[in-house]
């Protein structure tokens, strides 16, 4: 789902926002979480490793407000989130991507009704670079040939060296090093979907357990081109400006929140976490309030400290009412 649609509204009152994560503010819309009675217990959340980190801050700040509660998570890929959900395993299902129609027929067949999908937070999957590679930009179809053996983008060759990408140089002869991720993975299967076009994955493409791993393997390897959420960058790695050679006239643009909102950047997306809510009966408490809590604004600010882009006032709200 591209974020354009739910965003446009917002745009002209984000303007002055920097596209910088350190200077990134939480919309002042956005509400401020106040503390109920009456919330205890157990919560399990498997799925997501991207959204692995932002989890565990969450659960940070939420037992500092209900310190009798206990919340485990588990972050193995988006993959594990739709059987954890239906098995009741869990009650949060941390996702990257969508769920699959087939995931979602399998809920509804064992419950009834559809799971309820909540974005929690925006992130910008990025194509990163060592930090001393000079690469300014990269078109769509160019990562679709570098990443994958199908070449569904309609790039002319493959890539397989850095002068194919016009660089020159002591790189230009030498292979790129790929990195992405594991198939149980949320972000393999989005970026398979937007970057690869459907297609398939080269098999060299070195596949990491976790975002992290991948951002590490680009930051130690002067010839590594790799995948992952933005909120992973280090300084050891850069993010490189994606331009669509059918969209927007070919301009670039970089991975920063106002070309996430705007949909000009061609890899944003929502992160969710899904949960089985009975539409006949309410959420129940733990569950709600952890929600709300993650949608407030001290749920946002910790998506600005983690790396990953916060939500406007429009979209909590819209989020907020699916918890009722």
């Amino acid at each position: 789902m591209r974020i354009r649609i739910l965003a446009q509204a917002m745009l002209a009152a984000l303007v002055g926002l920097s596209a910088t994560a350190q200077t990134i503010k939480v919309d002042p819309k956005v509400t401020t979480y106040k503390k109920v009675s009456g919330v205890s217990g157990n919560l399990n959340s498997i799925g997501s490793d991207t959204l692995n980190n932002l989890m565990a801050y969450w659960v940070e700040g939420f037992n500092k407000k209900y310190p009798a509660v206990k919340i485990q998570v588990e972050g193995k890929g988006s993959t594990t989130a739709p059987p954890a959900l239906i098995e009741s395993t869990s009650q949060l299902g941390p996702m990257s991507r969508e769920m699959k129609n087939e995931e979602t027929d399998k809920f509804e067949k064992k419950f009834g009704y559809k799971p309820t999908k909540i974005a929690v937070a925006i992130d910008t999957l990025a194509v990163f670079v060592n930090k001393g590679n000079p690469i300014q930009s990269l078109s769509m179809q160019q990562v679709d040939a570098i990443f994958s053996k199908t070449r569904k983008g309609g790039h002319a060759k493959e890539i397989k060296t850095w002068a194919d990408l016009g660089m020159t140089g002591d790189m230009a002869p030498k292979p790129l090093s790929l990195y992405g991720r594991n198939s149980a993975s949320g972000t393999y299967g989005y970026f398979k979907e937007h970057a690869l076009f459907k297609g398939d994955f080269k098999d060299t493409v070195k596949e990491q357990p976790g975002s992290s791993s991948v951002v590490q393997s680009v930051g130690s390897d002067r010839l590594a081109i790799g995948y992952s959420g933005i909120g992973y960058a280090t300084s050891g790695v850069r993010a490189v400006p994606l331009s669509d050679e059918k969209k927007n006239g070919g301009a670039v643009f970089a991975a920063t929140y106002e070309n996430a909102l705007s949909g000009k950047y061609p890899m944003s997306r929502f992160l969710y976490v899904y949960i089985n809510k009975d539409p006949k009966k309410p959420v129940d408490p733990l569950t709600r309030e952890f929600l709300k809590f993650v949608l407030s604004r001290e749920g946002q600010e910790i998506v600005v400290k983690d790396g990953f882009l916060p939500l406007t006032a429009k979209m909590e709200a819209e989020e907020v009412a699916k918890l009722k």
